[in-house]
């Protein structure tokens, strides 16, 4: 793994592993649409010799390709990840994220590229029946369009690695929080308390149980795995990790840090019963023997990566000009 090509390299993960890659001497490719993704995330890699950006669509297959020339690794973290609002726009969870990964695959076989990084969902589970759910869990009827686009993905990555002996790694995230983090609950109540701190709107009723993951402790997964060549050894090329804390939260766990760091005691007003919109898990907690095994555990808990998050959105309010 020296030449890297990263999908998604100007948002959120994509970024901060840019940046990681680029310290360790990894020579990295970014590529990104910047639809989603922030120009200010990469003024740091800009400056570095190793870093080269390419603005691209992935559904531009032939840019794609191009871009991708003499690379040996790709982390494909471009996404919609928009799953609140995906029955609004379903075209869009199908061709951004199911339609983009088969185009990626198909630029690594143009170009001899044989490993793939690929950050799927613990939403794929659905409302699992086993708690916490383990990588081996089957999978019940998909809830999201987001997790049924992600799922799609994995398949194609399972099929890719079987007939053309690529190597692969599907990380199934919980949610992540940290730096340049720019979508999810922690950024739309700050956003709410800046603007109304004696209120706070809550969709569901609070009680969702949820797992956060530090961005610092996602990419130190990833890459500890990717290292070691876990991939090669499976029986079919592929290996699937849960990446999560060993614990999780309440919605309300949540607010509580927030509001305590913010000195703030706001009126809540829950909006709904268990789950906050069609789709929503109200319990999503995955079991994360199988990455501990290989010789990782997070750094931070829930509580310090909710912290870790707040602290850059208080001083970065920029980001929020931009979601306008």
């Amino acid at each position: 793994m020296q030449n890297i090509f990263i999908t998604g390299a100007a948002g959120f993960i994509g970024s901060s592993l840019v940046d990681r890659l680029l310290a360790d001497g990894k020579g990295v490719v970014g590529w990104d649409n910047l639809s989603t993704g922030q120009e200010r995330f990469l003024e740091g890699a800009r400056q570095h010799p190793k870093f080269r950006f390419i603005r691209g669509d992935n559904l531009d297959l032939d840019s794609l390709s191009s871009a991708m020339k003499g690379c040996d690794t790709v982390f494909h973290l471009a996404a919609n990840a928009d799953v609140r609002f995906g029955l609004n726009h379903p075209k869009k969870d199908f061709e951004q994220n199911t339609v983009a990964t088969f185009n990626v695959l198909e630029a690594m076989r143009a170009n001899g590229v044989k490993t793939i990084a690929f950050s799927s969902t613990g939403s794929v589970y659905g409302e699992a029946s086993v708690i916490p759910t383990p990588e081996d869990h089957p999978f019940p009827v998909q809830t999201s369009l987001y997790a049924a686009s992600k799922l799609s993905g994995e398949g194609m990555i399972h099929a890719y690695c079987e007939g053309y002996s690529f190597e692969g790694y599907v990380f199934r995230f919980v949610s992540i929080l940290g730096e340049r983090y720019t979508h999810g609950h922690v950024f739309d109540f700050y956003k709410q308390l800046t603007e109304h701190p004696g209120h706070l709107k809550v969709l569901g009723d609070g009680t969702q149980r949820k797992s956060y993951l530090y961005v610092q402790d996602c990419l130190a997964a990833m890459l500890q795995v990717m290292n070691a060549g876990l991939a090669l050894k499976a029986r079919h090329r592929v290996e699937v990790f849960n990446l999560g804390t060993d614990h999780y939260v309440q919605v309300n766990d949540s607010i509580r840090y927030i509001c305590s760091a913010l000195g703030l005691k706001p009126r809540l007003e829950y909006t709904g019963g268990e789950r906050g919109w069609i789709g929503d898990n109200p319990f999503i907690f995955l079991e994360t023997k199988k990455i501990r095994e290989a010789g990782w555990k997070p750094a931070l808990t829930i509580e310090q990566g909710i912290g870790r998050t707040l602290q850059w959105l208080q001083a970065n309010r920029w980001v929020y000009e931009t979601r306008k």
